[in-house]
Formats: C-alpha cells, structure tokens, sequence
C-alpha cells in the first residue's frame, strides 16, 4: 500500500491511496468465514454454506466493507500522524477515480482534503481593548431588598381599604338603584381597585371599610373590557357583552399585603447563618452580590470585542470554498437544510474563522478544561437558577445534586465544556490586553445588544 499527499493549494490538498489485493486479501477470507458460521440458507444446516458459494454470493460487497475499513483507517492514520490541519473530512475525487473497475485487484482512491488557512492571532504590548463594568444604583439594591421582603411577606385582613387591597364581598346587579330582578350576583367576588382602569370608579372604593356597601359600575371601571367583567361576574364574555348596568358590592373581607421585616431572620435566610448582622451589612451584600452577578455579563461583552479584534486583525482567510461546501451539503438532512446551509454559507465561513482563532488562542494559551471545570460551571449554573427566586444561601449538597442532573445531558455538558473555555480564555486575554475600564449603567450596557 502506498499513501501520498499533495498540495493542490494552499487550502488544499489531494490524498491518493494505492491499495493492492494483498493489503486487504487476508480480512476479506477471514470476513468470508466469519459470515459463512451466520449464513443460513436452503438445504443447507447453519454454518454449513459452502465457502465458494458465499464468496460468489456475497463476496463482492465483502470486499467492498473490508476495503472501506482499510480507507478509513489508513486515511485518518494517515492525517493523524502528519499532523494535517484538515477542515471538515475527506471526500472522495470522483474525476481521479474516474475509470477503474470495482472488480480489479489493485485500486487507487483519491480524496480531496479541506486545509485550514494559517494565521497568527495574537495581542501585542499596545493593543487596548474596552472593559465595561456595570454599575449597580441604588435603586437596584433597593428594588432587590423590597423583593426579598414580598417575598417573605404575608396576607393580612384590615378594617379599611387602602389601595392595593383586595375585597371581597357579595355583588349584585341593580336596576334603579335596587337589586335587579333575576340579575346578576355572586356571593364571593373579588376585586383589586388599583387595577381599575376609570380613576372616577376607583375613587369609589377610597375609604371602604368591611361591611360597606359600594355602587360603581363595572363596565366604566373596566373600560368595557369582556375578560375583567366576566373574572368578576363569574360569568362567561359573552354574557356580560353589552352590559351596562350598575352593581352594589358590600365588602366582607379586605386583604393586604404586608412585606416581611429586615431582619436578622431575612438575613440569615438569604445569606447565611451570621454572614450579615445589621441592614447596612445586609444592603452592602445585596450590592456585591448584584455586581457580581453582572461580571459575566461585562467578560461575555469583552469576549465580542476580543472575537471583532482578532477578526478584524486576521482578516478574510482564504478557503477551498467549492470544497467545503460540497462537504457541508453531503451532511444536509433534506432539501430544507441544504437551502439553508447554501443562503447562509458566507456567514459559515465567519464562524468558522472564529472557531479556528479560538483554538489558536486556547491553544497558546494552554488553556485546558477538566471535569472538575464542568462540575464548577454546573454548579453555578444552578446557583445561577436559584439566585433568580432570590435563594442565594443555597446548601451544598442541593448544588451538588441539581448539578449532577445537568451533567446527565450530553448537550448539556457540551454548552458547560464551551463555557468553561470561554471563562478560561477572557481571563487569559484580560491579562494580555490593556483593559481600558468603563464604568456603565445597565441601560446603557444593554444598549450595546439592541439590534
């Protein structure tokens, strides 16, 4: 057997394999054996087939699995051990095949190979880069200290509306200012007047106390609409279409909404036993705890500006086009994915020279993930998920056992393995890098995202 390669370009390449009967002659006779002990086939007992009949029966598409176990091995050996930067995999020169008999001895395969272009992304002692850290207000604190109490907080029942209430009571509908005969009633309707959309009949319920009885007109309240009048009413859209009519409502119960105290119980609840003792301490966490929780944020915005750099520095690389899309439609699930990988190519090629760049960079940068890597992204992955419900104290051994779910996915682990190269690779650029540091306002941070 003899395997050679040839530069056709500096994209690509030309792979010829010379194989002779006896390179694979042996596997092809052991194949045959093999298959005959499984053969079964009319008057004859299992195993028992002749060998020359499964030769002239089968002996051609044997050839053909025992040859194509050769390629394969040969061909990637081949690529392994020289190191060839190949892109995509290796397809099949139909022209250079073109000719030779299936039935011959001796074949030669050639396969067009895809070369990725050579670059060199790197950072010199003077190139800057922006770093944009985000700015915590102290509204933001406040606006997650109040949601730390509501969520502690409670229901109440009071003696007087104000707004934000609920009421409740019995309501019924009037016709010239007594209870319309065969009308409508409900015993147990609720009402929020906050939410009312005509500032004349919320004004009604202010001061309503339990036992009060208030005369408003739900269809004006609502503004006619259908869905409010029907949740109120109990009754269907289109039983309350048109309606017009004035209701009484005397009030049974008022409920109120009262957020939980800032104390050393919220305290320890949200950050521990002890790690905080007084509502200074408390609302100083609150805002470290904010900020770092935008730091991947600010790292994910400097890795955009690093990829635009490195882009923008290496340029238009060069690509066996023609090749790699021959390559990227023989992988095409259907017409429909096939239509989209040919309107999308271009912008193929731009993810592709980015993925290459990044492995240069990780390469260089020796940057190496380990399980202990995922595990740890996994980890604040689910811390990530419990800070949004405001569990920010959340026990160990539940981290460990949500985690080890997540790491059940392949998928799953595929996103932590490229996450955990990401977080590696912008703290090794940001000790490379001149990091001109600007403080911005979340507003102002999103803003770079707008399209």
């Amino acid at each position: 057997m003899n395997v050679s390669f040839e530069n056709v370009s500096k994209v690509q390449g030309l792979l010829t394999i010379n194989i002779e009967k006896a390179d694979y002659s042996e596997n092809v006779e052991k194949a045959i054996k093999e298959y005959r002990k499984k053969a079964q086939m009319p008057g004859f007992r299992p195993g028992m087939v002749p060998v020359n009949l499964i030769r002239k029966m089968y002996g051609a598409a044997i050839k053909a699995e025992e040859i194509n176990k050769l390629l394969q091995e040969k061909v990637y050996g081949y690529i392994k051990d020289n190191k060839i930067n190949m892109l995509g995999e290796p397809m099949p020169n139909d022209e250079k095949e073109a000719g030779q008999s299936v039935d011959a001895d001796d074949l030669t395969f050639c396969f067009d190979i895809a070369l990725a272009p050579e670059f060199d992304a790197s950072v010199d002692s003077k190139d800057s880069l922006p770093y944009y850290e985000i700015q915590v207000s102290d509204e933001m604190v406040e606006g997650q200290v109040k949601a730390y109490t509501s969520r502690n907080g409670q229901y109440q029942t009071v003696d007087e509306y104000q707004e934000n209430d609920m009421l409740k009571g019995a309501i019924v509908e009037l016709e010239n200012g007594q209870p319309k005969e065969n009308g409508i009633s409900k015993e147990d309707a609720v009402i929020l007047p906050s939410y009312l959309k005509n500032d004349a009949q919320k004004a009604l319920f202010n001061g309503a106390k339990v036992g009060s009885e208030i005369v408003f007109n739900p269809s004006q309240a609502y503004d006619g609409a259908a869905i409010e009048l029907s949740s109120l009413l109990g009754k269907t859209k289109e039983e309350v279409e048109g309606l017009t009519s004035d209701f009484c409502l005397k009030v049974q119960e008022i409920t109120r909404f009262v957020e939980g105290e800032l104390n050393q119980e919220l305290f320890d609840q949200v950050f521990g036993q002890g790690a905080v003792s007084s509502e200074a301490e408390f609302r100083s966490k609150v805002r470290e705890t904010l900020e770092n929780s935008y730091v991947p944020d600010s790292d994910y915005k400097f890795l955009l500006d690093a990829r635009k750099f490195f882009m923008d520095k290496v340029g238009k690389l060069e690509y066996a086009e023609d090749l790699l899309k021959k390559i990227m439609l023989a992988n095409a699930k259907d017409d429909a994915d096939r239509e989209r990988m040919e309107t999308n190519f271009q912008k193929s090629l731009e993810e592709l020279t980015w993925h290459l760049i990044q492995e240069q960079l990780v390469s260089k940068n020796e940057i190496k993930v380990e399980q202990a890597d995922v595990e740890a992204q996994a980890k604040e992955a689910t811390r990530a998920q419990f800070a949004q419900y405001g569990m920010m104290n959340v026990p160990e051994d539940l981290l460990e056992n949500y985690s080890k779910e997540m790491l059940k996915k392949r998928e799953t682990v595929d996103n932590l393995v490229n996450r955990a190269i990401e977080t590696k690779l912008s703290a090794a650029l940001k000790q490379q890098f001149k990091l001109e540091t600007k403080k911005v306002s979340v507003e102002e941070f999103n803003k770079f995202f707008e399209a």
